[in-house]
């Protein structure tokens, strides 16, 4: 009985049909082909994911996650400190709005400073009426003193800071400022090198551009449109802002 136990162990189990060893070899080889024409060649990255999805669906293979393409990773952590940084930015520039704000209500300088939260960061209009005579850029004696007042308030800001000068649309022609475009540079420079003389401020941090009439906020159709036109923008730039316009 024992002998009729062994020999039934002893039988050979059915193995796999003899056509599995070729056809498994046939998917190897094909596999390998792909592979080699993958290495010698540049191919389009969404042909090449046609062409191995056929490949998988045909051998039925099932389908998981995508290992032929290399695509950008963006691990959480990463991604966490990015927006932890971004709310970090947007409250501290927050906080100067509202730093200034009060300034303005107390000194009552509604129609002299403006101020706006844009994408690019703060900005802080300064009316022409209030800094500079008509068709100049020099200071006003009392446009001193508000400039002193904002200066302080930015001077810690670790950040980069635009001077943009902008007129309206009415022609200028004079032996200092043959047009627009000198006039709204020269309104920027004079912020820029009132701030780093009077206060010190980094000439890294500072940058001044004059854009003439062709940044207007509201259109030029009447004239206290225009007055809102002519201004001398302060802008304090978000750090994204900063390397963006770098490039």
């Amino acid at each position: 009985m024992s002998r009729r136990f062994r020999g039934s162990r002893d039988e050979k189990r059915p193995g796999s049909p003899a056509w599995m060893l070729t056809y498994g070899d046939m998917v190897t080889l094909i596999l390998a082909f792909f592979v080699l024409l993958y290495s010698m060649s540049s191919i389009d990255v969404q042909k090449f994911k046609l062409i191995i999805s056929s490949f998988q669906n045909s051998l039925g293979i099932l389908r998981g996650g995508e290992t032929f393409i290399e695509e950008e990773l963006i691990t959480p952590g990463a991604a966490e400190i990015n927006i932890s940084e971004q709310s970090t930015e947007e409250l501290e520039l927050q906080h100067i709005y509202n730093d200034i704000q009060e300034f303005i209500q107390e000194e009552q300088l509604q129609g002299k400073i403006h101020l706006k939260m844009e994408e690019r960061g703060l900005v802080i209009h300064l009316m022409e009426g209030a800094f500079f005579d008509s068709g100049q850029a020099v200071l006003k004696k009392d446009a001193v003193e508000l400039l002193n007042e904002l200066a302080k308030k930015l001077k810690n800001i670790d950040k980069q800071i635009r001077i943009e000068g902008h007129t309206d649309n009415v022609p200028i022609n004079t032996e200092k400022y043959p047009s627009n475009w000198e006039l709204s540079v020269s309104r920027a420079v004079t912020v820029v090198r009132f701030l780093i003389e009077k206060h010190g401020f980094s000439p890294f941090q500072l940058s001044a551009v004059g854009y003439s009439e062709y940044r207007p906020i509201v259109p030029n159709t009447t004239p206290s449109n225009r007055a809102l036109n002519r201004r001398v923008d302060i802008v304090i730039l978000k750090s994204e802002a900063s390397i963006t316009e770098a490039k």
